[in-house]
């Protein structure tokens, strides 16, 4: 008889449970997207770099690599990154390109909230 007791105690547990465990699960739920979104970001980023550091080491210009680093990004991306080019003029030296950018995450952070990605890329001067 006392073990029926106990059972009606109980019941609505795994309801409470739920509901105590699900916001945790939608965060990370939603914190594993804005990851997936920084990853996408950091591999568009380095893929513009490597592009630009090609157009440096072959065109004396280095205006053309900017534009080319550009034009490889995204346009929400292509406002708000920062490219520098470093390219000497002597042939066999090393062009620098490098790429910077502060990628806002979205809700729920808060909309200060960012993680700054840059990267680098380098290339021998062809010309």
């Amino acid at each position: 008889m006392g073990g029926g007791k106990i059972l009606r105690d109980e019941r609505g547990s795994v309801t409470v449970e739920l509901f105590l465990v699900l916001p945790i699960a939608i965060l990370v739920l939603v914190a594993s997207i804005q990851l997936i979104g920084v990853a996408r970001a950091r591999i568009e980023l380095q893929g513009a770099v490597r592009e630009g550091a090609r157009v440096a080491a072959t065109t004396p210009d280095p205006a053309r690599a900017v534009e080319s680093v550009l034009a490889a990004l995204s346009p929400e991306m292509r406002e708000i990154a920062r490219v520098s080019v470093e390219r000497p003029t002597r042939v066999g030296a090393v062009a620098t390109v490098t790429v910077s950018m502060r990628h806002m995450l979205g809700p729920p952070f808060p909309g200060s909230l960012g993680v700054d990605l840059s990267a680098r890329a380098t290339m021998r001067t062809e010309r």
